[in-house]
């Protein structure tokens, strides 16, 4: 692997106590070409802007994914990455689906262990900060031909953050038009059309108040399945209900975290397909007691209210699944807790 070096870092310059969401980069990125049938030699830079032919394949034709994963420090200056082998398979399984050659594991890792190891004074510790790490890959073939491209860009940008949401009421609004993925489409791969698709309806439910689009099944419109860019819970007396994962639904990996931490202590989880009429009636008979997102951005972020078709059901206020469940997931993510699910990777 090639590595260069920065001379001169630019972190003394950052606020690192008013950080904005995804708009700060660390000092160096990775990057690796696909060209004559095979990924070439990986290489760390500087942070840098890229120069793409105007008939980029990407920008015609959209063939790009990309995944979302963090790097957190403990109060001893360790550096962990959580489930990163979980997101390194679904970044595969988002490429076969795209037409995209599968990127090498060994490439993957060792790349990324070595551009944390490099950037790791821009991890800060304690709960809260982390590291925002973005693995993406796009056609770069220069051509508007409309078929697969023969060469792409492989690429590690990385990003410090806060939390995602700094406070105040999350209302969402129950999709009743449009949907974010059908039957057979792309809807479980990060690809990133699937993003810009949302971005209209969804600031359209800006404009009238809600943060967030719970989405529904595109035939019926009668089944809830993501919300946002996060997976979505319902606690319905003391059960956890929340859509099984197909071919229109996100893999979310701080999803099955979430089921794998609310079983091993002890509450009832449910997979399965979940009507809007049923939430509602939960809530109409009171045993609807919290509704949640979950996401690597948001880890664990409690919904206030929802409406669907002109009516608002507000939620109780105290969400004590929502708040344990976050607090035991990121008490893993921080290396203050026992692993049980031996989920975290060191940097060294």
């Amino acid at each position: 692997m090639n590595i260069k070096e920065i001379q001169n870092s630019k972190i003394s310059d950052i606020d690192f106590d008013n950080l904005t969401f995804g708009q700060t980069f660390t000092d160096h990125m990775l990057i690796c070409h696909f060209r004559n049938g095979k990924w070439q030699t990986p290489e760390i830079s500087p942070y840098k802007p890229l120069t793409l032919h105007p008939s980029a394949s990407v920008l015609h034709y959209g063939q790009a994914i990309f995944e979302g994963m963090k790097a957190f420090k403990d109060d001893q200056e360790q550096v962990w990455l959580f489930r990163p082998d979980e997101n390194f398979k679904r970044f595969n399984r988002s490429a076969k689906r795209l037409q995209i050659p599968e990127f090498p594991e060994s490439y993957f890792f060792e790349g990324l262990n070595k551009l944390l190891f490099l950037d790791k004074d821009w991890i800060k510790s304690g709960e809260g900060n982390s590291l925002y790490i973005r693995p993406f890959v796009f056609a770069s073939q220069a051509s508007v031909q409309a078929s697969a491209a023969n060469e792409y860009i492989f690429m590690i940008i990385c990003s410090p953050v806060k939390s995602y949401y700094s406070g105040g009421e999350i209302n969402v609004l129950i999709a009743e038009e449009y949907s974010r993925a059908a039957s057979g489409g792309v809807g479980f791969a990060k690809a990133a059309g699937n993003y810009a698709a949302q971005f209209y309806p969804t600031s359209e439910a800006l404009k009238n108040g809600f943060q967030q689009i719970i989405w529904t099944d595109a035939d019926t419109h009668q089944y809830m399945e993501e919300a946002g860019t996060m997976n979505i819970f319902f606690k319905v007396n003391n059960t956890l209900i929340t859509a099984p994962t197909n071919d229109r639904i996100l893999d979310g990996i701080t999803r099955k975290s979430i089921i794998d931490l609310a079983r091993y202590q002890g509450i009832k989880v449910e997979e399965r397909p979940v009507k809007v009429e049923e939430i509602k009636s939960a809530h109409q008979k009171g045993i609807l007691k919290e509704v949640f997102g979950t996401g690597t951005a948001v880890v664990v972020l409690p919904i206030n209210s929802f409406s669907h078709q002109g009516k608002t059901y507000k939620l109780p206020s105290e969400m004590t699944f929502a708040h344990s469940l976050k607090k035991s997931l990121m008490d893993i993510q921080y290396n203050k807790s026992d692993d049980p699910f031996n989920w975290r990777r060191p940097i060294v």
